[in-house]
């Protein structure tokens, strides 16, 4: 059975009460619920992860080697500063689809570069709870393609 590992970045642990006007009213549990039975349904399994610490979301990326055959990767801030984040995709053999409840090109500058567009396979945003979703979609054509 393939398996899909979503790594949650810093903050989303705070989704639901964290600026609803911007993330929406959904739960990080919601969220990671809503994309267990999508999974469940594709027959494929998954594990959710989430940190605030940067060097733990490197660790789950380099221990996805071997463990997953996707990542859906939501680095929240971390997008736009960690160069340790981007190393470890490189290093990593396994896909990974950059995901964003929001659409960073709708905000501040800042929040325009991504240090990892260029190393993942896809990029879905600006959807709200369901991004996670499309990207889930996505990632399961793409092993489909695969023959994983």
């Amino acid at each position: 059975m393939p398996r899909i590992w979503v790594i949650h970045g810093p903050n989303l642990n705070l989704l639901g009460r964290r600026q609803p006007e911007l993330y929406g009213t959904s739960t990080l549990g919601d969220i990671d619920r809503r994309l267990a039975e999508l999974a469940r349904s594709a027959g494929v399994e998954l594990c959710c992860y989430q940190s605030n610490h940067e060097g733990e979301l490197v660790s789950w990326i380099q221990q996805a080697e071997g463990q997953a055959e996707l990542l859906l990767l939501n680095p929240g801030a971390y997008t736009h500063t960690s160069v340790a984040l981007r190393d470890a995709l490189l290093a990593c053999a396994v896909p990974a689809i950059e995901v964003h409840l929001t659409n960073p090109y709708r905000r501040e500058p800042f929040r325009r570069r991504s240090l990892i567009a260029d190393v993942v396979v896809g990029r879905v945003m600006g959807f709200g709870a369901r991004s996670y979703e499309i990207a889930l979609q996505g990632g399961l054509l793409l092993l489909a393609e695969r023959g994983r």
